[in-house]
């Protein structure tokens, strides 16, 4: 049994003995998760990285508790006293918090972590290494890899589902006011879908519905609905160039302390590929209707962020990457009643994000009762 391993706990604190019991100086999984989402806001807004290492121990430290105690000391060999280590799974998976890391060589720095790490843990705990896993997860780099690792997964997901694991009874209640909603909804509205459905066919060639890949909860895509309000000969590629270069200058407004893109718009003003149909179906917001039926498939739900396409999560920044990972994409949401298309990218996504931390299923229910006052006022839809 090892007498003294010196780790640091999550709250910030100075470096703690650990003595008769291992596990005195871990952060429990509470606070350790905490420290997680601190390091995780505190590097979005500074873009410092950091890195997040698991030992995952599996059932051996139950099996064996005074191997934990060999895993500390591993573990100690390459922490400093600005590191967080605690528990990231209670009882078997030990996470490490790497802070003030550099963001040249970041990838060196994580492989360099692994393999020190590796040893000390062959040494200590001699005959049961090879029953403890290592995985390393970068923030806010996720497309670096390490050699014989594959990608090192970044940090931004890790503890996602466990800030919502205590809504479990309201998320249940959120998926039966999906399923009854949207089903009240396709039934009630069916004469004005069905002559949506009408004018799309008669006024221009091609099919009904626009289907379209998205992507929803934690990064899975699937088929978006809506009825058609463009020509079928069109090049999406001016959707995609628009998009690229509202988030890029967006980008670069926030980093040069400006406000010139403060009245830009998200979609396209004056955009020719819309037809006439289509153009008051935008404005109704009735070419959106199709997607109950995403809904009731379980794929989206009456209220959350609005599903980005791939090609837009491909300029994303790491923060804004959390507004799909934490809920699933909406109908409408506060980003629709709070301006809709008039606002900056990272307005919009602020919006989003601060519903993902404080959505409850009342304030599901006020945003509901607000959308039809947004789509009658038309702020910002086209």
């Amino acid at each position: 049994m090892v007498k003294k391993t010196r780790t640091r706990a999550a709250d910030g604190g100075h470096l703690t003995p650990v003595s008769s019991d291992p596990e005195a100086g871990l952060a429990s999984e509470l606070e350790f998760r905490r420290a997680i989402r601190r390091e995780r806001g505190r590097t979005e807004r500074s873009q410092s990285p950091f890195i997040l290492m698991l030992v995952d121990a599996g059932a051996l430290f139950l099996e064996r508790p005074q191997e934990l105690a060999g895993v500390l000391k591993a573990i100690s060999r390459s922490t400093r006293g600005t590191d967080i280590v605690g528990w990231y799974a209670t009882g078997s998976v030990v996470g490490v918090i790497y802070t003030e890391v550099t963001r040249t060589a970041l990838t060196q720095q994580a492989e360099l972590l692994l393999e020190r790490t590796k040893e000390a843990l062959a040494s200590a705990t001699r005959a049961y290494a090879s029953r403890i896993g290592l995985s390393m997860h970068l923030h806010p780099d996720d497309s670096e890899t390490i050699p014989g690792m594959g990608p090192v997964r970044t940090a931004s997901p890790i503890d996602v589902e466990s800030e919502f694991a205590n809504k479990a009874v309201a998320l249940c209640v959120k998926r039966a006011i999906d399923i009854v909603g949207s089903l009240m909804a396709l039934v009630l509205f069916s004469p004005v879908l069905m002559a949506a459905a009408i004018a799309v066919k008669v006024s221009s060639k091609g099919p009904i519905f626009f289907l379209q890949q998205r992507v929803g909860l934690r990064g899975e895509t699937f088929t978006f609905i809506k009825f058609r309000s463009m020509k079928t000969d069109n090049d999406p590629a001016i959707h995609k160039a628009y998009v690229e270069q509202y988030i890029s200058k967006n980008a670069a407004a926030r980093k040069d302390g400006a406000g010139g893109e403060k009245k830009a718009l998200y979609k396209i003003p004056n955009d020719p590929r819309i037809t006439k149909v289509g153009s008051f179906l935008r404005r109704s917001s009735l070419d959106e209707f199709p997607q109950f039926y995403n809904v009731l498939k379980g794929e989206m739900s009456l209220v959350g962020p609005r599903p980005p396409i791939p090609y837009e999560v491909n300029r994303y920044d790491a923060w804004h990457k959390r507004r799909y990972l934490s809920v699933k994409p909406g109908l409408t949401g506060l980003w629709q009643v709070h301006g809709r298309s008039r606002t900056t990218f990272d307005e919009m996504v602020r919006l989003d994000l601060l519903y993902a931390r404080t959505w409850t299923i009342w304030g599901d229910i006020k945003i509901l009762l607000q959308t039809p006052f947004a789509v009658i006022n038309g702020d910002g839809a086209m």
